[in-house]
């Protein structure tokens, strides 16, 4: 078993280091981790640093450093442009990507969204939501880097990403030209476009398309606006150098 992940917000410059705080408290009372026993701290930017447990207090261990690596971010990124989803599906959205391994999720407003993330407060935190279940689940997929979380963009907004992406793959029951056919390219941005429940209407797919994307579709079956990203990821990690 690979070993357990904790984020911290500096990494230990020398060769000891006090892991106190949640993330502590996690190892020390929820892990259980015990002298001997080895983690790795990340500070979610591609450096990795094993250590070993030499003392565990109620909510803090005291740790030796043993390595020190640094994973280099992909040379093809995949940036998921997830449309706002009612409920925890949301969550369970970006929550499945991180673990399929995507690199940054801009949530989309899109026209047919049955949630809204207003300005102020309440968006916000939804905002914090999303941003946090990222943080968790690359925790729990080991991995170095943290996906970034974007502000919420309306459909004008991702028209421009889908510009400056080397490509944008737009995810639609009606396409006829399959994932598996497109030329991928081998490093830059690719945007993976995922719509809400209710579907991306006719206006936004020619908006998208007219900015270069390409409307494309998976399979015969259609998924749901939760599990289609995380479907097309495991597609596109196989189908490129990313897997």
């Amino acid at each position: 078993m690979t070993l357990p992940v904790f984020l911290v917000p500096a990494l230990p410059p020398g060769e000891e280091f006090v892991l106190d705080g949640p993330e502590g408290r996690h190892a020390a009372t929820v892990k259980r981790l015990r002298v001997g026993e080895e983690l790795v701290l990340s500070d979610g930017s591609g450096t990795l640093v094993r250590c070993a447990v030499v003392s565990v207090e109620r909510d803090a261990l005291s740790l030796k450093v043993l390595d020190r690596a640094v994973e280099p971010e992909p040379s093809l990124r995949v940036v998921l442009a997830q449309a706002l989803v009612k409920g925890d599906r949301g969550e369970l959205a970006v929550e499945l990507a991180t673990e399929a391994g995507v690199d940054g999720v801009v949530p989309w407003r899109a026209a047919r969204c049955v949630a809204k993330w207003e300005d102020g407060p309440r968006g916000a935190k939804a905002l914090g939501r999303w941003r946090s279940t990222v943080r968790e689940a690359a925790k729990q997929a080991r991995r170095s880097r943290v996906p970034f979380v974007d502000e919420p963009v309306s459909t004008a907004q991702l028209s421009q990403r889908v510009s400056s992406s080397a490509l944008t793959l737009v995810l639609h029951e009606s396409a006829t030209d399959r994932l598996s056919d497109v030329d991928l390219p081998e490093s830059g941005d690719v945007l993976l476009v995922v719509g809400p429940e209710g579907g991306i209407t006719p206006d936004e797919l020619e908006a998208l398309r007219s900015s270069g994307a390409r409307i494309v579709r998976l399979g015969p079956t259609v998924l749901r606006a939760s599990t289609a990203a995380a479907v097309a990821l495991g597609a596109l990690g196989v189908l490129t150098s990313r897997w």
